[in-house]
């Protein structure tokens, strides 16, 4: 019984991929998923995965935006209260990413 709902689920999911159009274009779907040695014709798979990637872009980009945030600001951006922009580094998105377990800092002997 609960194997029959997971497939009705599934076939409901994949039914809503037909119209689905990702925000990342089908051709770099197309090329991440070769790249990475997956093979299927069918395009509703290859719109669930971009709309998974998607996800995922956008859970990073909301995490480093939180730690651009709690980031303690420079001293002449304390002196100009005018100016409440963030402003995001690469060690905000190294931080995000890194809670994700994706390393992309420098080794310490490169810097």
């Amino acid at each position: 019984a609960e194997d029959a709902e997971r497939e009705r689920q599934l076939a409901e999911l994949l039914s809503l991929m037909d119209t689905y159009r990702p925000v990342i274009p089908e051709t770099v779907t197309d090329y991440y998923l070769s790249e990475a040695g997956f093979q299927t014709s069918d395009p509703r798979i290859k719109r669930l995965l971009a709309l998974a990637a998607q996800k995922f872009i956008a859970d990073v980009v909301a995490d480093a935006y939180r730690f651009a945030r709690v980031r303690p600001q420079t001293a002449a951006a304390r002196r100009n209260g005018k100016d409440k922009r963030t402003v995001l580094t690469n060690d905000d998105l190294a931080s995000a990413l890194s809670e994700y377990g994706v390393n992309v800092r420098k080794p310490d002997y490169y810097q």
